[in-house]
């Protein structure tokens, strides 16, 4: 079983339209995939038009008091299974640090699916708390969506730092840009400029899309959809770029 996240310090990035789209491109893929929804907004629950558990489910589950096969539903795709958000987990970070070991407390959760699934895609809420940290340790690959803008560099910085103070591998991170508006100077600039710097940006990017913004009207991901759109084939050059020989790995 792989794990990958779909993580940014930064809110409004693209984050949960990526992880929904590459959790059913994985699927589609023939591989068995679970989306954990992590964040309480649940947007990607609502995209798989899950059904939201009660908060104190999410806090027994944190807590290691629930199993996690228990909250798992079916979607509308072979091979792709939700376990949907909770508003419990609004409180991740003070839950996870009542655990004997914080950091290693949501690999220890995920260890259950072992069994059932190659794949586990992780929609992260934007944090730099003890949740961040528990991504970082749970996941074997790291999706990091950055929108070109001044404060989306500077979170993808802050972010950086967390992740090697934690002793994260370089490697494990794989940043590619989204919703960019290419006849935008500060765009472009942004993403000379970050390219030049971290060097693991996909040389793919997601352009700024109506189709996009259709999910949450479709309830879908966008390869289901609009398959055919430039978006949706950006996404899918960004997944083989950043996680083709992963998912082949799991075969």
């Amino acid at each position: 079983m792989r794990i990958v996240a779909c993580y940014s310090a930064k809110g409004g990035v693209g984050k949960t339209a990526s992880a929904v789209n590459l959790a059913w491109w994985c699927a589609a893929r023939g591989r068995s995939t679970v989306l954990v929804d992590l964040d309480p907004q649940g947007a990607s629950s609502f995209y798989f038009r899950g059904d939201p558990a009660r908060a104190k489910a999410g806090k027994k589950l944190l807590q290691g008091r629930s199993p996690l096969t228990e909250h798992l539903q079916g979607t509308d795709y072979p091979n792709l299974d939700l376990l949907p958000a909770h508003k419990g987990f609004r409180g991740a970070d003070a839950l996870l640090a009542q655990a004997d070991k914080p950091r290693r407390a949501l690999a220890d959760l995920l260890g259950a699916l072992e069994s059932q699934y190659d794949l586990v895609l992780l929609d992260c809420p934007p944090t730099l708390g003890l949740l961040a940290e528990s991504i970082f340790a749970a996941a074997d690959r790291i999706l990091v969506p950055v929108m070109p803008s001044t404060l989306a560099e500077r979170s993808y910085a802050q972010m950086l730092a967390l992740y090697a103070d934690q002793g994260g591998k370089p490697k494990r991170l794989r940043p590619f840009f989204t919703m960019v508006q290419i006849r935008k100077t500060l765009h472009r600039e942004t993403m000379e400029r970050m390219r030049a710097q971290y060097p693991r940006f996909a040389r793919h990017f997601v352009p700024h899309a109506r189709d996009v913004e259709y999910m949450g009207v479709h309830q879908a991901p966008l390869l289901a959809y609009a398959p055919r759109s430039v978006a949706a084939q950006a996404y899918h050059a960004i997944f083989i770029e950043h996680c083709g020989e992963l998912i082949r790995s799991v075969a």
